[in-house]
């Protein structure tokens, strides 16, 4: 990524300095801007034009989901990357549907923040393996997740189950494309598919669907 313009919100001096200087030690982007909570977010997007916000849910002032909401609905085109602790009292749906695109653990690998950072900034979503085992064993506990219809395997066509796993192993249409030997519209068709089909909004959303109804397997490793 070529300097990829980001805005760094956590309630921790030392996690952020620690994260810049991984983020630009690594060449991810450039920090231009910090926040320790979302009331302060706010008011810097006013004079800057991030091109990610790597957003924490529990801040004083203002969290993470209702920072969520009012920074999508000043800058539309903002893309927010939410870093959390792994917890079974975290709505993902909501922030999900505020519009957040990512979600990554505090302790995730360099690597792992890279590709994140990377998908995100280019319009993909991207999920922490972690988090979505954390996800599927709370509501396997809780049953807390509901949605107006429920699809099984045979409703999908073979190609359109393989696309779903692909996504949920956390593939970009462009890997995709390469695994399928097709091309990226033609992935993008797919998805467009699937969203009709499960009545999602985006492909996070579809992602938690497939895993509530168990259309796909999650990768331990």
């Amino acid at each position: 990524m070529n300097q990829c313009k980001i805005i760094l919100v956590d309630d921790h001096l030392l996690f952020r300095e620690g994260m810049k200087l991984l983020i630009e030690g690594e060449g991810i982007g450039k920090v231009i801007a910090e926040a320790d909570n979302g009331e302060i977010l706010l008011e810097l997007l006013d004079k800057l034009n991030p091109d990610i916000v790597l957003m924490d849910i529990e801040m004083p002032k203002m969290k993470g989901l209702e920072a969520t909401i009012k920074a999508k609905i000043k800058k539309p085109e903002i893309k927010i990357l939410i870093i959390t602790m792994l917890s079974e009292n975290e709505n993902y749906t909501d922030l999900i549907n505020a519009g957040a695109m990512g979600f990554i653990q505090k302790n995730a690998s360099k690597e792992e923040l890279t590709r994140a950072f990377k998908m995100v900034s280019k319009g993909e979503c991207y999920f922490s393996n972690n988090l979505l085992r954390q996800i599927i064993f709370n509501r396997a506990q809780h049953s807390n997740y509901s949605n107006n219809t429920k699809k099984t395997d045979d409703e999908f066509t073979e190609k359109e189950h393989e696309i779903m796993q692909y996504f949920c192993d956390g593939l970009t249409a462009n890997e995709i494309a390469s695994k399928i030997f097709r091309s990226v519209k033609t992935v993008e068709a797919y998805r467009s598919k699937l969203l009709e089909k499960t009545q999602t909004r985006n492909t996070i959303n579809l992602i938690l669907y497939a895993i509530k109804n168990k259309l796909v397997a999650i990768k331990l490793d």
